[in-house]
This record gives structure tokens, sequence and C-alpha cells, in this order.
């Protein structure tokens, strides 16, 4: 009798979960017989204003240089960031997407006898870097759809190794209490490395500047990503800053040429364009008011939001998930998180968000 692939698997492969992005505008739209053009998609929290056009007039011009390999140390991007902010270029790791640095993190630090510690319903990756590293797993409950910095400081023992910290919540939208989540980081025994995983920063004013207690020591690291206030998610790039040794360490474990070179040449433009940013933020703004009013206006709870997307509390859910792309409308169905009765829905266009209350309100008027 021959072996399975499984059989011969890595065993913790086997225990993993698999990360379900939104589905692709392509497939609902041979699913359902729809027009792609006529589909919009608000699964991703990708930016619905676009793309930095600065960032893309910048990888156009460098088209004819894609033969070459990209700058394997990221070099001119991490001189940027520095100057962004007031750090060092060595204390930063740019990444294939923010998820490779949470990722690589994981291969750098973790092992069978290490405890990690995150909010069992934040972001899936965290769970899949742990389970990787056959690591062991502590999700602390999220009360209120908040992280429970008590439960979690609780929770830590002499094998915690890593604490996952989302702030901005995904997929809940909330947000941490700025002097609360410092007291939290302060309070870490030395061998816990805090990772507070930002993507979603640039939306709010509330998340605190960790950088005073990464210059006295503390072991804390944050990620960062260009996948959306910059509108670069297609480009798969991101990046950690935390202590020169931290970032060294990880640097051992990258692939050569990690991060592509349209991807550095779009992330450098795209600091620079100040106007793109203030549109996305402006409108995200207005969008939020907007959905905010339409779920009111439904009967619908939802959780307030400090990032560009909200989550909507909907009976039945997972059908209406299936009746919205019917409409042409994608969104986020919440069940594979252990909340089955709320979709995530992002923040849109005005004619986005218009479509998605409209058709809302066609399906929950049935």
């Amino acid at each position: 009798m021959s072996l399975s692939y499984t059989e011969l698997a890595n065993s913790v492969v086997t225990k993993m979960p698999v990360y379900e992005p939104g589905k692709p505008i392509e497939y609902v739209a041979r699913e359902f017989g729809l027009d792609p053009n006529d589909i919009v998609k608000m699964a991703s929290n990708e930016n619905p204003f676009g793309a930095s056009p600065k960032a893309l007039a910048a990888v156009r011009a460098m088209l004819d240089g894609v033969n070459m390999y990209p700058d394997g140390a990221s070099i001119e991007l991490r001189d940027r960031l520095a100057k962004l902010w007031d750090l060092k270029p060595s204390q930063f790791f740019v990444g294939n997407g923010s998820n490779e640095a949470l990722m690589i993190l994981g291969q750098t630090f973790l092992n069978p006898d290490c405890e990690v510690i995150y909010g069992e319903q934040a972001f899936v990756v965290y769970k899949i870097a742990t389970i990787l590293a056959g690591a062991k797993s502590v999700p602390v409950p999220m009360p209120n759809f908040q992280t429970d910095l008590k439960a979690m400081r609780a929770a830590v023992t002499d094998k915690t190794r890593m604490i996952f910290i989302t702030n901005p919540n995904n997929p809940q939208g909330t947000v941490s209490d700025p002097d609360e989540l410092l007291a939290f980081a302060e309070s870490l025994p030395e061998h816990v490395i805090l990772v507070i995983d930002e993507a979603y920063a640039e939306f709010t004013d509330k998340t605190p500047d960790l950088r005073p207690l990464i210059a006295q020591g503390r072991k804390i690291v944050v990620t960062r990503t260009f996948s959306k206030l910059y509108g670069l998610a297609g480009f798969r790039i991101g990046y950690l800053f935390g202590s020169e040794e931290v970032v060294g360490l990880m640097n051992r474990v990258r692939q050569p040429f990690n991060s592509n070179l349209p991807a550095q040449v779009a992330a450098l433009a795209a600091l620079d364009d100040r106007e793109f940013v203030e549109t996305t933020l402006r409108g995200n703004a207005e969008g939020v008011k907007t959905l905010y009013a339409g779920f009111e206006a439904l009967g619908l709870k939802y959780v307030p939001t400090h990032t560009n997307f909200m989550l909507v509390e909907i009976e039945d859910a997972g059908k209406v998930f299936v009746e919205l792309e019917k409409h042409g409308v994608i969104v986020r169905p919440m069940k594979g998180y252990g909340m089955p009765n709320h979709l995530r829905v992002t923040v849109g266009t005005p004619e986005q968000n218009a479509r998605l209350l409209t058709a809302l309100k066609t399906i929950l008027n049935k």
C-alpha cells in the first residue's frame, strides 16, 4: 500500500487552518452568471479609491528594469522608513506583505516548547504561525469584540514566548486604550515578545507610540502594511520595526529577494503621496458615517470602527452573504472567526456603499 501525501507531511501542517481570502470578482461572476464589471468587492479591506497615483507612475517608469533582481536588502526603502519613523534603517524588516513578517517571527522565535497568546477571534495568521512552529496556542476570549489585555496578562506563563495583538483589531475594527496597551507592554517579562500588528493604524489616532519602549530594550515589534491606506495590496509589501537584534535574526530566516522590485518602487513613491493619503482618509471617514446611518436605518447592529471596515450583525448572515453575491456585492462572512451571525464589510466609495445598502434592504425585506 502506498503512502499518501498527508501521511508524509509534517504533522503540524495537517492541523493548520487554511486562510480563506475574500472571493475574487471573477469567481463570483462565473458562479452567478454576472458581469464582472458590475460586481463590487467589499470583502478584503482593499482601498476602494485605487492605488497611489505616484506609486503607479513610479512602477510604470521602471518596468524596463524588471529583468534585474530587486535590492535584496530593501536599502532605499528602509532608509526612507527610518527617516519617517526617526529610527535606524537596521531596525526595519521589509517583507512580502506584513504577513510575511508575522510568519517569519514565528519561524525565528517559536518552537514546540513555547506558548503563544492571541485573541480568540483575532487575525488567523497568528494561529497559523504558531501551529507551523509546533508551538502551543493560547487563545484568549474577546468580550465585546475587544482585546482583553488583563486576560492576556493573566495567561502569561514561563513558557509564553510571543503575544500577538492587532491594533486596531481585525476583524472587529475596535482599538485598545493607548495607556492600557502601554502599561500592558511594560508589564511583560523579558522572555515574552510582544507583536503589535498595526495594519490599520493609519485610520485612527488611538494607537500609542511604542518606539520609546523599544528604545528602552522592551521586546516589542510593530508591523505595518502598504496594502490598506496606500492601495498597494496587489504588490504585497509591508514592514516591521523593532530592535536591530530582532531584525538581524529575522533576516537570517527570510528568503533572498523576498520583496519584489515593483513593490519596493511603489512603496517608496506612495510614502510621498500625501494627496492620495488624505483623499483615502477623508473618503473612508465619510463612508463610515454613511454605513452607520444605513445600518441603523435597516435596524442592524454594528461594531463602531477605527478602520476601513465594519463588523455588522445580521441574522442568518451566511444566507445573506450568498444573497449579496447574487446582487453583485462581495463581503466577508465571519463564521470562520466564530461569529456566524456577522459579516465584515469594507468601507467603499459612495457608490459602493449605496450599492451594498440597497442590496441589503432588498434582501432583508423579502
